[in-house]
């Protein structure tokens, strides 16, 4: 396992004039914070941390920062990237005990091809791809890994299936949060949506025809009501004679 140490100075010197000079020397501001100390400004090499970051364990690797001839035990808490180019901007690191527990999330990695996917067609969707958990700092896991072998068409996958490496970690997200599933393709779901649309539309279709149109009932009905009125003038008509 590579044991990182990453070099930083102190730094007084704040906003966007004092980070725009860090950055035109080949740093990035950052705080160390955590462990009941003070919050330091300090400034590092974005390299260094670009490095960590492409390390197995990424965000949550271990390491030093190394300041005025001290050592202190970090993780990587936030970080902030440019935009456009990716270029790191900012980076704020937290100083961990060895022997108190932490909260972090891991990356969920899916091993194996669904029976769902191999053999009805389905289409594998991946939704929750980090697990909040809590453990010592030495005992974070690069990732969990998911075995989706068994995962049927329709058939979900949950947070409360899964097998966390170590019993030492506890699993802080939701039993019930869905990791995975296998569905069956949108063009199918469409094709059948306009199928059903379809079959609707003629059986409304053959019930029309099969109804008497409801002008025909009003204009029956009106006219009945006009012949009893004409009926009424005529024997008002004799009476008068």
């Amino acid at each position: 396992m590579v044991e990182f140490v990453v070099a930083a100075e102190s730094r007084t010197e704040t906003g966007k004039n004092a980070n725009r000079r860090l950055r035109g020397r080949g740093l990035i501001p950052g705080i160390v914070y955590g462990a009941g100390r003070n919050a330091v400004a300090v400034a590092v090499s974005p390299r260094e941390i670009t490095d960590i970051l492409r390390s197995a364990s990424g965000e949550n690797t271990l390491f030093d920062i190394e300041m005025d001839g001290k050592r202190r035990k970090v993780i990587l808490k936030e970080f902030q990237r440019e935009p456009l180019k990716g270029q790191l901007l900012h980076a704020d690191f937290f100083e961990v005990a060895l022997d108190k527990p932490i909260e972090v999330k891991v990356h969920i990695e899916l091993v194996g091809t669904p029976t769902g996917v191999k053999n009805q067609g389905g289409l594998l969707d991946f939704i929750t791809r980090e697990l909040e958990i809590e453990c010592l700092p030495t005992d974070i896991p690069d990732k969990v890994t998911v075995d989706v072998s068994d995962l049927e068409l329709g058939r979900h996958l949950r947070v409360s299936e899964v097998t966390l490496p170590s019993d030492r970690i506890t699993l802080l997200t939701e039993a019930d949060v869905v990791v995975a599933s296998v569905v069956t393709p949108r063009a199918e779901v469409a094709a059948t949506e306009e199928e059903e649309a379809e079959a609707a539309a003629a059986e409304g279709a053959e019930g029309a025809e099969g109804a008497e149109p409801e002008v025909a009932a009003k204009g029956k009905a009106e006219g009945e009501g006009a012949d009893g009125g004409t009926e009424k003038k005529d024997k008002r008509d004799k009476k008068e004679k």
